[in-house]
């Protein structure tokens, strides 16, 4: 008996359980069904008010998290803070930086004190995608030394922007963009923004469509790079019967530059380079004394050496030749002689400007987290190719010493003696003394 009423009671709760379940599920099911419905009614609203303001062909959330914050690429960001004070005996061109000492005909040893930022630089190093055999890579570098802004206030300068096309197993590539010059393609290491330009070494950035082959010849481990750029070719502005030209553009066609350079052993500290390079370019000036337009040569040849010596120790140098190089950062930043009436108003020109020169430098260290380098460089110019009180010489000698607090930060100071001379009075001595502090990143 009492068997048979335990189990009534347990068919009892049994069933209440599952009366109860059923109803609870069916109110889940209406709950989520309604639910269903309120969503439904927001996306219909949400994709009106889409068509309504014109984003209708805005991606779904899906399918924005599928794509990078940044690019599907792969970007580098680099660069460095760099704070620059300097002192210099005598007035320079341009101050925060030396090109060349003024003029001391009627400002005698004029001393002045620079500080600035300006040299901080940024970039961005694209690389990919890779396929089909070929590689694609891009880089885009800026600092702050745009021309004509307050000191506290500066412009930014674009350094590099290009792209670059790489097929590896053939060794071969083409750049298009702006870059450094084919031509002289090595810099000494120094603090001063210029690294000798105007003082022995020639060679900046331009727009250019670059090709570059690399081949192996016997021994295995000697190579040869081959390169060539056609580029634009960057003139000055001549004021003529018409309308203000540039004489790089009005010319009508780019500059060509070349470069072959050869890698071998021979001490077993690293390879020896060897480089030959060359450019040629007219500029069209469209003011002459005779009162007509009058095409210029520009062109140079260079040699470039580069040879590791030991573990701690490196030597690079340049030396070139060649006519009208001034936007080359050659002649001492002059390119073509001016015709002077009396009044000293220019009414023409009529001679390319032609120099010769080079620098030497070597990198010493590291020695712990210490780093020197010394170095020297001269740019001779012809002095019948100028007028008085034009550039005739620009030397300079420096040295170094940079000292890495840690990974990222370094400190360096930096002494140089500079020496302009001048076609009659005027020839300038400068020592400068200058000291940096970097940030890398």
């Amino acid at each position: 008996m009492k068997k048979t009423r335990m189990l009534e009671t347990v068919l009892v709760l049994t069933t209440m359980s599952i009366s109860c379940w059923a109803q609870g599920n069916a109110s889940l099911t209406d709950e989520n069904a309604e639910l269903r419905s309120r969503v439904e009614t927001l996306e219909k609203q949400v994709q009106g008010l889409a068509a309504a303001t014109g984003d209708s062909d805005r991606p779904s959330t899906q399918e924005t998290a599928k794509k990078s914050l940044w690019s599907s690429l792969d970007v580098q960001f680099y660069g460095y803070i760099k704070a620059d004070a300097a002192y210099d005996t005598s007035r320079v061109t341009p101050g925060n930086y030396i090109v060349w000492v003024d003029n001391e005909a009627t400002n005698d040893n004029d001393n002045e004190f620079n500080l600035t930022a300006n040299q901080t630089r940024l970039g961005l190093k694209i690389n990919g995608p890779k396929s089909n055999g070929l590689e694609t890579s891009g880089r885009v570098e800026f600092d702050f030394y745009g021309n004509y802004a307050d000191e506290n206030k500066p412009k930014i300068q674009m350094r590099h922007a290009y792209l670059q096309v790489l097929w590896p197993e053939s060794r071969f590539s083409i750049l298009a963009g702006q870059t450094s010059d084919v031509i002289s393609p090595l810099n000494p290491s120094t603090l001063n923004y210029t690294v000798l330009w105007d003082g022995g070494n020639i060679g900046y950035r331009r727009p250019q469509i670059r090709l570059t082959k690399e081949l192996t010849v016997s021994p295995p481990q000697t190579t040869l790079n081959l390169q060539g750029a056609i580029t634009r070719t960057i003139g000055r502005a001549v004021i003529g019967a018409g309308a203000p030209s540039e004489s790089g553009e009005d010319a009508g066609f780019p500059t060509l530059q070349g470069r072959a350079g050869l890698s071998f052993p021979w001490l077993e500290a690293g390879p020896t380079t060897v480089g030959v390079s060359a450019h040629w370019g007219q500029e069209e000036y469209d003011i002459t004394a005779a009162g007509a337009s009058r095409d210029f040569d520009s062109w140079s040849v260079n040699l470039d050496v580069q040879q590791p010596i030991c573990k701690q120790m490196t030597v690079k140098a340049e030396l070139f030749a060649g006519e009208n190089l001034g936007t080359y950062l050659g002649g001492i930043g002059q390119s073509v002689r001016a015709v002077k009436n009396a009044g000293g108003v220019t009414t023409g020109y009529d001679k390319e400007i032609g120099s010769q020169g080079g620098w030497c430098a070597a990198t010493l260290g590291p020695w712990g987290q210490l780093t020197c380098n010394v170095g020297a460089g001269i740019d001779d110019v012809d002095s019948d190719d100028v007028n008085t009180g034009d550039r005739t010489l620009n030397r300079a000698v420096f040295a170094n010493a940079i000292y890495a607090l840690n990974k990222h930060a370094d400190v360096g100071f930096e002494l140089s003696h500079w020496r302009t001379d001048y076609k009659g009075p005027g020839d300038a001595d400068d020592v400068r003394l200058q000291a940096s502090l970097t940030y890398k990143f």
